[in-house]
């Protein structure tokens, strides 16, 4: 047999492999924890949970003496939009993906990858696809053609057309935005009630996005199974908890974000682990630092924590979601920061644990992951410590096997290392030292297209990219300010109906555009 020792376990090129088999873990089953146990894998299954175990021949052995080993992670809140997030995801130990909402056509595809045993290299997508919204509602902004619903008569026709696509459950939106200062179009309630029905007659859940509690409280009076945000407007109602626990109902918090809606980004904390930062591009670490400007919000993360431990205690199910790449947010990494707050919120470590494995398999009916048992799939995390007792041990990730095939977590750090490097090569090359006299441009010497000193110059931008109307062009004219020869001209139309319309130019100062 094979011997490895984990100081030679990582990098695992994702391979094809035999039969593996854990020695003297801590696990985690994705229920209950258990001291010095052995888990066996082959075939991508877990055979084996037991004590001494004998090894196969052939096989390799990982001892995991001082170790934890977990179910993967199940991500229940993402949006997902390329194949590079869900590889970025495996590597911090997500192998599940629950995604809220995405386009049809990347759907159809990682599905059909995933499907065709293309996918050992990523996390696994299940999806609702295209959430179900009003006209100008929530999900609309975006820029992405989305069918819209408007009468209760047109529900069943209108699941099933959703369902036919390929959602694996129905999501809809709720949400006049008043807790974010704004107004938008939302389902009446007598729609929505008729869509989770329709939802129900087909025997699939149905998952409400809110954003108040008088939207909770009627999103779960209307029949949904379970609400995939916790309002932040005030604090929760005994009414509201009494609610979620009579409806048997789940709540996915999303906490992470609800500290970005406050103007309060957590995700920068992240970047102080080593490990954490150098296996991020740096795109994911722009999103980490930002959060929402939302004006005149309501949203404040206290009462978001404060709903969690009132559900806690009264054990209504809570799922860990990242809602990534919102603001504040990155797929994969946000979970352990999720997980994090579910604690501090007053879940026990054992209790997030589950959250980010068990519970979410059950409520949203993904067969034979989130355990640890005999005749599963073997999606693990391996982490060093214990984060059975200390939640933030998850982060001291070992290795990561997804259907049994060891995630390769070391040619992403290199690729990302080799692309900073070029970068600060290019960036000492394209920025004056000390930026001279400060100008980005002055346009004398160039003919119609604007150029800049450093950076990568002058971009038209407009609301078009998120469904707007707006257009803008720019040229270098002649005759510029204080007697020089030209000057930049913008031309613009600001189209009325775009939730936030802009017209104008941009300048980019990094390397790329919307780098700093």
């Amino acid at each position: 047999m094979k011997r490895l020792l984990l100081a030679a376990l990582v990098p695992i090129v994702a391979q094809a492999q035999g039969a593996t088999l854990f020695r003297n873990a801590r696990v985690f089953d994705g229920v209950r924890v258990q001291a010095a146990t052995d888990v066996l894998i082959d075939n991508g299954t877990v055979v084996r949970v037991g004590r001494n175990i004998p090894a196969p021949a052939g096989s390799t052995i990982v001892d995991a003496t001082g170790k934890t080993l977990l179910p993967g992670l199940i991500d229940a809140h993402t949006h997902t939009f390329t194949r590079a997030s869900l590889e970025q995801a495996a590597v911090f130990g997500v192998t599940t993906h629950l995604d809220q909402f995405t386009t049809l056509p990347v759907m159809k595809q990682l599905k059909a990858e995933q499907d065709s045993g293309k996918a050992s290299a990523r996390a696994d997508l299940f999806s609702a696809g295209i959430l179900i919204t009003a006209p100008k509602g929530h999900g609309t902004q975006f820029g992405i053609p989305i069918p819209t619903l408007t009468n209760p008569a047109d529900a069943q026709a209108f699941i099933d057309a959703r369902i036919a696509e390929g959602s694996d459950w129905i999501k809809l939106v709720y949400d006049g935005g008043k807790t974010y200062g704004t107004t938008l179009s939302t389902l009446s309630r007598e729609t929505l009630a008729a869509a989770i029905k329709a939802t129900h007659m087909r025997g699939r859940i149905a998952v409400v996005h809110i954003g108040d509690e008088t939207s909770a409280i009627e999103a779960l009076e209307s029949g949904a199974d379970g609400l995939v945000h916790i309002f932040t407007d005030s604090a929760p109602s005994a009414a509201f908890v009494a609610l979620a626990v009579s409806r048997k109902a789940f709540i996915v918090p999303t906490l992470v974000v609800s500290q970005s809606l406050e103007g309060n980004s957590a995700g920068a904390t992240l970047l102080k682990d080593a490990s954490f930062e150098s296996a991020l591009e740096e795109d994911a670490k722009v999103a980490l630092r930002r959060t929402f400007s939302m004006g005149s919000s309501r949203a404040k993360y206290a009462h978001a924590e404060s709903a969690v431990r009132a559900l806690n205690r009264a054990k209504v199910p809570l799922l860990a979601g990242t809602d990534a790449p919102n603001p504040g947010t990155t797929y994969g990494a946000s979970m352990h920061q999720e997980m994090e707050r579910l604690v501090i919120a007053g879940l026990t470590p054992v209790e997030a644990l589950a959250a980010a494995t068990s519970i979410p398999a059950t409520k949203f009916r993904i067969p034979q992951r989130g355990r640890i048992a005999a005749g599963m799939r073997a999606d693990l995390l391996l982490v060093d410590g214990d984060p059975t007792t200390d939640i933030t041990h998850t982060r001291a990730i070992v290795g990561v096997w997804k259907g049994g095939v060891a995630i390769d977590r070391e040619t992403p750090r290199r690729r990302i290392a080799a692309a900073r490097a070029t970068a600060e090569v290019a960036r000492a090359r394209s920025v004056p030292p000390g930026l001279g006299d400060g100008r980005i441009s002055d346009f004398e010497s160039d003919t119609v297209t604007p150029r800049s000193l450093f950076g990568v110059g002058w971009i038209v931008s407009t609301d078009a990219i998120a469904g707007g109307k707006s257009t803008a062009s720019m040229a270098v004219v002649p005759a510029g300010a204080a007697g020089t020869a030209k000057a930049l001209e913008v031309k613009g139309t600001l189209a009325l109906g775009a939730a936030f319309g802009w017209s104008g130019v941009m300048f980019s100062p990094g390397v790329r555009p919307m780098a700093p």
